[in-house]
């Protein structure tokens, strides 16, 4: 019974630890670029875009869908970084230990 009663200890700690990591990844900040810095993407370290800025020169001699590509690119970078960033964090949490069955 006491196996069963660290596990459930672990279990809340675990739970609190990601909580925890939801948090500090909410605080964090990811900035990307596209077009060679024509499209500012800031997203935080969940992947929630935050602000999108786009020079005026993007707008001279442009069409929208040039314009989309940019916005969808450093979307896409900053969804990728704040996926990375989850992965390298997870990895820091320490996993339950399971006991065998036999």
């Amino acid at each position: 019974m006491a196996d069963l009663q660290q596990l459930f200890q672990l279990g809340q700690q675990m739970q609190g630890r990601l909580q925890e990591l939801q948090s500090e990844l909410a605080g964090r900040t990811i900035e990307t670029t596209a077009g060679g810095g024509m499209v500012k993407v800031t997203a935080d370290g969940r992947g929630t875009v935050r602000s999108i800025v786009i020079e005026p020169s993007v707008f001279e001699q442009r069409d929208a869908e040039f314009l989309g590509d940019l916005v969808l690119a450093a979307v896409a970078e900053a969804q990728r970084r704040a996926a990375e960033l989850l992965q390298n964090e997870m990895r820091k949490v320490p996993s339950l230990p399971f006991p065998s069955p036999f």
